[in-house]
């Protein structure tokens, strides 16, 4: 369908930009744009501000510090037992992280952006064209799909009849179950078992592999385990869930083994799939429904033309918050830069270059204890062909480490790149790990030597000092 087909019956906008979902990625996306003086049109068909600040990012870090504060209070010798969370409380601050599920503030920021906001569903119609409602909105240089993800659920007898929680319930639940049953491994599945248990659910986490966090150091996975088994989560792995059913409003798992598990209410966290499924991707030549595959400046493969980008969860890169902005920014610079007749800097870590995509990008596991990783795994480097050394060290060994907690429990690994001499990946997990996140993403994205990095000088005593440890220990193995 061309981009005027159906022009008869619809009212046809010309602008610059289209971006197609005002989410993250959408938003720093529109903003690049027209920051640079596109003339640019933002679309949604919800909440201004996407997943990440009603049902994701926002909410469940309201949720889960509360119960982190408690327990690093509990932690420290001479400080008072403050009992157990208000929960009623906790709640209300949630709502207030999600902003009452209004989008009243990001709108008054788009209008002062410069972007303009069409409300309705956007549906591609062709070249340069998407419809909405009576709308057709065309563009002189760019759509970019920045529409995200939403919760899979899995084909389990009896599951859609069940009212299952999907993620968006997790975090926007008004009371504390009684009984919770979360299915799967992953991010959300160990969260939403930290968040509820700390306000009181009792909580049972049902894994079908053999661990926690698989895309992360083992040891990762494993030590969270041991955490939410220490706060009384009912941790199982190498169970699977083969029917679901609701009998008097409670929830009935038969489970693999022949078992059976009853909660009030039972959370699947077993995957995202793409927001492509009403997209109109057929008018372009696209498979609707699937993921959208970019090149590394989230130009979208197998359109011709050069005129459709996607940014964020939508192609699969990385699907984090802070990589989807990343992308955004990546993306809207090459548009503009295309726009204006200028070349574009496509090399390793160019301007219009998503490399911290695939050189491992940055993830913090908000769970007691906290999982922080960059970069790549030992497994991965190696898979890749580095001639890879690996340093792990003791965080509660480190001085800074024993005076922020009693007891502290933690691992650090540095990977290193012994042919360059660079470290590619590091992974923290302990009490507040995420703040040593930073230092470490520059080290791996900045390709900073060792032997510089011996002169970056950790303050004492923080527990920082794990990375003079970490230098140590790489030196001493020769």
């Amino acid at each position: 369908m061309s981009a005027q087909a159906g022009s008869a019956v619809a009212r046809a906008d010309e602008y610059d930009v289209v971006v197609l979902g005002g989410g993250p990625a959408g938003e720093n996306l529109a903003d690049r744009t027209a920051a640079a003086g596109l003339r640019t049109v933002l679309v949604e068909s919800e909440l201004v501000g996407g997943e990440c600040s009603y049902w994701a990012c926002m909410p469940s870090k309201a949720l889960l510090r509360p119960g982190s504060a408690l327990a690093h209070a509990r932690a420290v010798a001479g400080v008072p037992d403050p009992g157990p969370l208000d929960a009623a409380a906790v709640l209300t601050r949630r709502d207030d992280a999600a902003d009452e599920w209004k989008d009243d503030d990001q709108v008054a920021w788009l209008r002062s952006a410069g972007i303009e906001l069409v409300r309705g569903h956007g549906r591609l119609a062709g070249e340069r064209a998407v419809r909405v409602g009576d709308r057709l909105l065309t563009a002189r240089h760019a759509v970019a799909v920045c529409t995200g993800t939403r919760a899979a659920l899995p084909e389990v007898p009896g599951l859609a009849d069940a009212r299952p929680w999907t993620s968006r319930d997790a975090t926007s639940a008004e009371r504390v179950p009684g009984r919770l049953a979360v299915i799967g491994g992953g991010v959300v599945a160990v969260e939403m078992a930290t968040a509820w248990n700390s306000l009181g659910a009792h909580v049972t986490l049902l894994v079908r592999g053999d661990g926690l966090l698989g895309r992360m150091e083992p040891f990762a996975g494993e030590l969270v385990a041991d955490g939410l088994r220490a706060a009384g989560v009912d941790v199982r792995t190498g169970t699977e869930v083969t029917g679901v059913r609701r009998v008097d409003g409670a929830a009935e798992l038969r489970l693999g083994d022949g078992g059976s598990l009853t909660a009030d209410e039972v959370l699947y966290a077993v995957g995202r799939t793409p927001g492509t499924g009403d997209l109109g991707l057929e008018t372009v030549g696209l498979e609707p429904g699937g993921w959208l595959a970019v090149d590394d400046g989230c130009l979208v493969r197998g359109v011709p033309g050069g005129w459709l980008y996607a940014a964020g969860d939508v192609n699969r890169r990385a699907l984090m918050t802070h990589q989807g902005k990343y992308q955004a920014r990546i993306c809207g610079a090459a548009i503009v830069a295309r726009a204006r007749g200028e070349r574009t800097d496509t090399g390793r870590w160019g301007a219009h270059t998503a490399t911290a995509d695939t050189a491992g990008p940055p993830q913090v596991v908000f769970t007691e204890p906290e999982a922080a990783a960059v970069g790549l795994t030992a497994a991965e480097a190696a898979r890749r062909g580095m001639d890879v050394r690996t340093v792990d060290h003791d965080l509660g060994a480190v001085a800074g480490a024993s005076l922020y907690a009693d007891g502290y429990t933690g691992r650090a690994r540095m990977v290193v790149d012994r042919t360059r001499g660079v470290v590619v990946g590091m992974t923290f997990v302990g009490p507040a790990v995420a703040e040593l996140l930073h230092s470490a993403t520059i080290a791996v994205v900045g390709e900073v030597p060792l032997e510089r990095l011996w002169h970056a000088v950790p303050s004492f005593p923080t527990v920082s000092e794990v990375w003079l440890r970490l230098l140590e220990g790489y030196r001493d193995q020769g």
